[in-house]
């Protein structure tokens, strides 16, 4: 067995293990520690074992005693004999089911309306997702030390008010249902169009946000329109995966993209459940943004694609929804049906009001709607702009290619 192989199982497990170790631990920072330590212990048993029928229950388990061990180790042993009592009666999961809804309840607890909605961000995209502190204030905007002192304090309430670490009942869910929601969608959007590396697309985080959206619908009585929609939505961007990069891993607009490696299977479903969630009342976001994937993934041709429909859309949306990204989204569909010049009037609006300055697909937008209109010198700027705000491997060569075309080399 080589190092490849535990390297596989962190980038797949290592959430779901961390939560169930939350759990099992009641603490965030003990927790990590003992993920390490099982993934450690990894590294030395597997090479002479073999890989376990169960990775992740091999490694819960592994975690938690080590834990335990720690624990009894350190001299504030007198002061955690309760909790280590907890810990040690507590039944060990071996079925990979139990386990697995470990992240339902993590994405709870991140989301308790006691906790402030900026460290509900930032904590669920470190303990969700896996993201460094660096790439979660490069993805808000922020800088490292802010980001940490919201996840810092929110470890620290959580502790202090001794949050229950659980799905609550159908009628509090729906309470909460918005921030999870939200939080699920973080977590797609990160693996749709990751924020940093080598990897335009990961599709273990977009398949792990269908799955939980799947759980979630699952435990609610009723269907409810944000969360059908935001499963069609999902589902319809998460099923043109494997024609959103080429072979070497380069990024395939969507006008260039081959249709035929697209999962119709998946825009079948999320097409159906699209239709069905803007017929509900009150109509979310969701749905509406939903309608819109639909309207592209249902085309047969790039040529084909409703960009009228795809604007009324949008105006509809942006009733509800005043986000300057749907404002943005708004303008490139705009640029599509009357042209350049008029998305690039209402990007340049965008820019000019300041939310949108350090937004890096605000700078690309723009950027290519200049080379659209021929205006090579401005497009050369904003894709600078664009770069210099750019940190993921693929998404740099892209725009990079784009200035190599303009006649300018990548700075």
């Amino acid at each position: 067995m080589d190092q490849g192989c535990i390297e596989t199982v962190w980038r797949q497990e290592s959430r779901r293990v961390l939560a169930t170790l939350i759990r099992l631990l009641g603490d965030f920072d003990r927790a990590e520690e003992a993920l390490n330590d099982a993934f450690l212990a990894a590294t030395e048993r597997w090479p002479q074992d073999g890989v376990p029928a169960n990775p992740r229950a091999w490694l819960v388990s592994a975690g938690r005693f080590r834990a335990i061990d720690r624990m009894r180790r350190r001299s504030r042993f007198a002061r955690i004999a309760g909790t280590l009592a907890v810990i040690e009666e507590g039944e060990m999961a071996t079925t990979a089911e139990p386990i697995a809804d470990d992240q339902l309840r993590l994405i709870f607890v991140c989301c308790h309306p006691e906790l402030p909605p900026d460290a509900q961000v930032a904590l669920t995209l470190r303990e969700t997702c896996g993201l460094l502190t660096e790439e979660i204030a490069a993805a808000y905007l922020a800088r490292p030390a802010t980001i940490a002192q919201r996840i810092v304090r929110a470890k620290a309430r959580i502790r202090d008010l001794a949050l229950p670490y659980e799905v609550p009942e159908p009628k509090q869910m729906l309470q909460r249902l918005d921030a999870v929601l939200r939080t699920i969608y973080l977590i797609f959007n990160e693996g749709y169009a990751a924020s940093h590396g080598e990897t335009a697309v990961r599709v273990d985080l977009c398949a792990e946000a269908i799955r939980l959206a799947r759980l979630l619908r699952g435990l609610l009585r009723e269907p409810q329109s944000e969360l059908e929609g935001l499963l069609a939505l999902m589902l319809l961007n998460h099923a043109r995966r494997n024609a959103r990069t080429d072979p070497a891993g380069d990024i395939v607009l969507i006008a260039d993209q081959d249709r035929s490696l697209w999962d119709r299977a998946a825009i079948a479903e999320g097409a159906h459940l699209a239709e069905a969630a803007l017929r509900m009342r009150p109509l979310a976001g969701y749905a509406i943004e939903a309608a819109i994937a639909a309207a592209h993934a249902t085309a047969p041709t790039a040529e084909a694609t409703d960009w009228a429909r795809i604007v009324g859309l949008y105006d509809l949306l942006a009733q509800a929804d005043t986000s300057p990204v749907i404002a943005l989204n708004r303008a490139v569909a705009l640029a599509m049906r009357d042209g350049p010049e008029a998305g690039l009037g209402e990007i340049d609006a965008l820019l000019a009001a300041g939310p949108l300055t350090g937004f890096r697909y605000a700078h690309a937008a723009r950027a290519d709607l200049l080379r659209r209109l021929g205006r090579r010198d401005a497009a050369r700027e904003a894709y600078v702009a664009a770069l210099e705000l750019t940190q993921q491997g693929p998404e740099r060569r892209f725009l990079e290619r784009r200035l190599r075309a303009l006649g300018s080399p990548p700075p």
